[in-house]
Formats: structure tokens, C-alpha cells, sequence
């Protein structure tokens, strides 16, 4: 996909952050966007940034599956087609394998897991039948790595990986015209740490959400373009910030060795 003029970009999580960015970064490269969100209110701002685009805005819960091909469907209804679907909506868990609930992994994984992989699977068809598809999904640096207290967040982010490389794969061996791209986003400077759900409260929540925000070194206006250059260069895999580089570099220099390096960080900036 060389040219982004007149594509049309479906995007969920769209009311804030990365999926806000990538919207305007969209638009501002000629694509029409269909936008999603459980924020009504921040989706009507991102739409209101885009206005110079035919933009059209969705409610929509990514956690519920029917009403996820229900809006492809209605997406095409309204466009004609779909070229590029962006399934960046997700939420975050801070808590140990022992701590979190059953009620709070299922959360995770509906919207984080499910939520990518029913996305794809809704859009799909109508990718390939636009003739120059391309599916994004959204992963994260905790895709590449496993890290303490983010156990259920990993298995979704490792999941969305496995998903999405397989899916890349059989586009190829089946001669689809569908890129598929696989997004880890490092330490992104957005509001998903501070919404995030912890198994504790208080100070020391506080205190993992400050380091979270220390160590954010990336703007969504900065991953948007990279995810971007990404789309247009069909990468498999889409490495955002400086620190989503360097530890994938070190995991595959390492292998399983980078853990205990991960655990002496993890040991003093999330157990104090």
C-alpha cells in the first residue's frame, strides 16, 4: 500500500492517545476514516482534528464481539469499503498471577486479545475485497518481553504477536493483497497507565503510575508517523520508541536471559 490517498482507515480506540495520533496522521495523508471508541466525547475531538477527511464516528465496545462485525459491516455501508484496519483499542492490568481476579483477566483479554482478533477477523473480507488491505494490530513492547505484575497484559500482547505473524503468513502463501503489520509501542506518553486497573491503591499505585510516566519516552504524534512509514513499507513487525528497539534487541541477543535483567528493574521500581 504505496498510497494512503482516498484509503479508508477504520480505527478503534480512536478517542485518545495512539489511536487519536494515527487518525490525524491519516487524514492528513488523504485517508477517510471511520472512527471507534467508548469515548464518545474524546472521539468527537479526534473527529473535529480530522475534519478536512471524510470522518465518521462509532460507539463501540471491542469487548463484544457481534457488535464488532456488525460495525464492519456497517463501515462498508457507509464507505463503500475498507482498506486498513487498525485495531489499537486496549487497556492495561498492573497485578501479580496471584493477586488479579478472574473477572480482571477476562477483561484484559476481551478487549486486548479478542478485541484484535475479532477486529481482524470482522474486516477481513472486506480487506481482500478492496483489492490493497492492510491490518495493524496493535501489540506492545510487553509482546516481545515478559515483565512482573504484567502477566495478563503479556498474555494478550504475546498473543496479538502470535496472531498477527501467523495471519502475515498466510496472506503471503494465499497471494492476498492484505499487508499485515504487527505494532509494539515502547513507553508511549498516553493515558493508559493512569486508567489502568492495579491490584493495590494509594501511594504505591501512584508511585507505579509516576515511574510509568517517567519512563515514557515516545509521543503519539512521533508513533503515529512510525507506525505509519510502517504501514506504507509493509513491515512485519513495527518497533515504536527507542526503548521498544533496544529491548527487543536484547531479548534476541539474550533469549531467556534477559529475566533476571528485567527483574532487578522491576524489583525496585514496581515492589517498593
Amino acid at each position: 500500500m504505496k498510497d494512503l490517498n482516498n484509503k479508508v482507515a477504520v480505527i478503534t480506540g480512536a478517542g485518545s492517545g495512539i489511536g487519536r495520533a494515527l487518525a490525524v496522521e491519516l487524514a492528513n495523508r488523504g485517508c477517510k476514516l471511520a472512527l471507534s471508541d467508548v469515548n464518545e466525547a474524546g472521539l468527537k475531538e479526534t473527529a473535529a482534528l480530522c475534519a478536512e477527511v471524510e470522518v465518521r464516528t462509532y460507539r463501540l465496545d471491542v469487548a463484544d464481539r457481534d457488535a464488532i462485525y456488525a460495525h464492519a459491516e456497517q463501515v462498508v455501508k457507509d464507505f463503500g469499503q475498507a482498506n486498513i484496519i487498525i485495531n489499537n483499542a486496549g487497556v492495561a492490568l498492573s497485578a501479580t498471577v496471584q493477586e488479579m481476579s478472574d473477572e480482571d483477566f477476562k477483561w484484559i483479554m476481551d478487549i486486548d486479545f479478542w478485541g484484535v482478533a475479532h477486529g481482524t477477523r470482522a474486516f477481513l473480507p472486506h480487506l481482500i475485497a478492496s483489492g490493497d488491505g492492510h491490518v495493524v494490530n496493535i501489540s506492545s513492547l510487553f509482546g516481545l518481553i515478559g515483565v512482573p505484575k504484567q502477566s495478563a497484559y503479556n498474555a494478550a500482547k504475546f498473543a496479538v504477536r502470535g496472531f498477527t505473524e501467523a495471519l502475515r503468513q498466510e496472506m503471503a502463501i494465499e497471494g492476498q493483497p492484505v499487508g499485515v503489520s504487527c505494532v509494539h509501542p515502547g513507553g508511549i506518553r498516553t493515558n493508559i497507565a493512569r486508567a489502568a486497573r492495579m491490584a493495590i491503591d494509594g501511594a504505591k499505585a501512584e508511585a507505579q503510575r509516576n515511574t510509568f510516566d517517567k519512563i515514557a519516552m515516545t509521543t503519539p504524534e512521533k508513533a503515529a508517523k512510525i507506525i505509519v512509514r510502517g504501514i506504507i513499507k509493509n513491515e512485519s513487525r513495527i518497533l515504536v520508541g527507542p526503548d521498544a528497539v533496544a529491548l527487543d534487541a536484547m531479548a534476541r541477543t539474550l533469549g531467556s536471559a534477559y529475566q533476571p535483567l528485567v527483574a532487578k528493574f522491576s524489583r525496585k521500581s514496581l515492589y517498593n
